[in-house]
């Protein structure tokens, strides 16, 4: 048994590439860390009911204009809404109001709030983006209140949008913006794929593919709202705002927005 047991490691080493990193096992998550995790992972799921599911940031009419029409054309749209669109800009609101929440700066706090909410391009974005941030603050406040979260809210003296509502609400719960952010990002594209799948139609394997493809371009989109001011706020996806802007005109619609 010994002898088994010795000769297997050595011949699982004679076969490692060169640069070969062992798994080093890490430490268990602390009770803090974990309920911070169940949380987050909770609040951004598809299916936390805020209303995702109803709305489509334009795709829907991008798809009936032909500008959409198959997996690759789905990444790519999807590709520049995150890297240079509402996607970037609703990152950037995020850590500012995540920090500004976090160090009780009421001032940058309301301002940015308000910015964030009169930034939005289109009727139906703002409904859009409303309505989900109502819904995020509601039911975070029914099932996991939290003292300073109601506070932060009577601050924001303007309509809470989406990304400003996560801030608030994962500051107040103290988990850390880089964890709230990345998981964010994913939820904004998981719906916007979601979206395209129905209206292209895509099946659930290319669906996954474009998410896979999409993984990159969330983590670097992530990493650099992180670091940016409110100056470098704004966009160039002048077609992704005009879509937004037509669906509301849109004969026949699947989706809000």
């Amino acid at each position: 048994m010994t002898t088994i047991t010795t000769a297997i490691p050595m011949l699982m080493s004679t076969n490692r590439p060169a640069d070969f990193v062992p798994l080093v096992e890490p430490a268990a998550l602390s009770a803090d860390e974990g309920a911070a995790l169940y949380r987050l992972m909770t609040w951004l799921s598809p299916a936390f009911p805020v209303g995702a599911f109803s709305y489509s940031s334009g795709i829907e009419w991008a798809v009936e204009a032909g500008d959409i029409t198959d997996a690759a054309t789905l990444q790519d749209w999807l590709s520049s809404m995150l890297t240079d669109g509402a996607g970037f800009c609703d990152g950037v609101f995020l850590a500012h109001v995540h920090r500004a929440a976090s160090s009780a700066d009421d001032k940058s706090l309301r301002e940015v709030a308000e910015l964030a909410s009169a930034l939005v391009p289109s009727r139906e974005r703002q409904l859009e983006t409303t309505s989900q941030g109502r819904a995020f603050i509601e039911i975070a406040r029914s099932a996991w209140n939290h003292d300073g979260l109601e506070r932060l809210i009577a601050v924001c003296d303007s309509a809470i949008v989406y990304p400003v509502a996560v801030g608030l609400v994962s500051a107040a719960h103290r988990i850390p913006l880089a964890a709230t952010m990345h998981g964010f990002f994913h939820a904004v594209t998981s719906n916007w794929i979601s979206a395209g799948a129905r209206l292209v139609p895509l099946g659930q394997t290319d669906s996954q593919r474009v998410l896979a493809a999409l993984e990159p371009v969330v983590v670097a989109t992530g990493r650099r709202a992180m670091t940016a001011t409110l100056d470098d706020l704004g966009g160039a996806t002048f077609r992704s705002d005009l879509a937004s802007m037509r669906h509301e005109t849109q004969y026949t619609r699947l989706f809000r927005s």
